[in-house]
């Protein structure tokens, strides 16, 4: 459906620089916190809560949102569009707005009408 981009894989976690490790997470909504007002005030009626893994090893709260960098994450999965690398190295997504609207109108009818949801995260070297 789109790309993703996260934290760089570390063999010991560096809190806010490390992403989830692989594995298969189950997703629920998340109504509360500061993320979820932030986005209910960006999005209004659009939004019905954050897209939430559950059970992620070592990791608290880990969404999927909009964000462009992995200074725009902090072990979270961030959607975009178009996949960027710039010439210092360094991955990006573009059109995160777009990615993230395009997983959210598949995942979250499905959770509110009270279906599992699972995301299978595997590791994945880009242009490799």
């Amino acid at each position: 459906m789109c790309f993703s981009l996260e934290d760089e894989r570390r063999h010991t976690k560096v809190p806010g620089e490390t992403c989830i490790p692989t594995g298969s997470y189950e997703l629920k909504l998340r109504t509360e916190g500061g993320m979820h007002g932030r986005y209910q005030d960006r999005f209004g009626d659009r939004h019905k809560g954050m897209i939430w893994l559950q059970n992620v090893p070592d990791f608290e709260y880990v969404y999927i949102h909009i964000g462009n960098t992995d200074d725009d994450t902090r072990g979270c999965i961030l959607p975009g569009m178009v996949p960027l690398i710039y010439p210092d190295g360094e991955f990006h997504v573009g059109r995160s707005t777009d990615g993230y609207w395009m997983i959210y109108e598949e995942i979250v009818p499905a959770l509110i009408a009270g279906e599992r949801v699972v995301l299978h995260v595997t590791e994945i070297q880009p242009w490799a």
